[in-house]
C-alpha cells in the first residue's frame, strides 16, 4: 500500500486546484489538446450529470447539446490534461446522478438556478 500512497502523493492536485464542483453546476472545463508538436487549450462547458471515484480516480462527466446533439466527456479532476475547470452557475438538484437529463430536450432539460445571498454566503434553493 506504500506504493499507492506514493504514487497518489506524487500525482494528485493539491485540494485547492481541484474545485469543489457538484452535480448540476454549469462548468467550464479547460482541457489540454495535443496535436502533433502543438498544445492548446480547448473550453468545454456544460452541466455537471455525474460525480464518480473519489481521491486521485474521482471524475466527472459533463453534458452539453451541440447543434442538437448530445455530447458527453468524461473529465479525471487529477489528469494533468485538465488546465483549469470554472464553475459557471449553481442549480438545486435532488438526485445524485442526472442521467434522466439525457432524455430530456428544451425547456425541460433546465435546471433551478441556485442563489447564493452575499450578506450571509449561504445556498437558497430556488422556488
Amino acid at each position: 500500500m506504500g506504493l499507492l500512497e506514493d504514487f497518489e502523493k506524487q500525482y494528485a492536485k493539491k485540494p485547492e486546484d481541484v474545485p469543489q464542483c457538484e452535480i448540476g453546476d454549469t462548468v467550464k472545463v479547460h482541457h489540454r489538446i495535443i496535436e502533433g508538436d502543438k498544445e492548446r487549450i480547448q473550453i468545454f462547458q456544460g452541466t455537471v450529470i455525474a460525480d464518480t471515484g473519489g481521491g486521485i480516480h474521482r471524475s466527472i462527466i459533463v453534458r452539453k447539446v451541440s447543434f442538437s446533439v448530445g455530447v458527453e466527456k468524461t473529465f479525471p479532476l487529477h489528469s494533468p490534461r485538465v488546465a483549469k475547470i470554472e464553475i459557471v452557475r449553481k442549480s438545486v438538484v435532488r438526485r445524485a446522478k442526472l442521467y434522466y437529463l439525457r432524455d430530456r430536450v428544451g425547456k425541460s432539460a433546465r435546471l433551478k438556478d441556485r442563489i447564493v445571498s452575499k450578506k450571509d454566503k449561504k445556498v437558497k434553493g430556488g422556488n
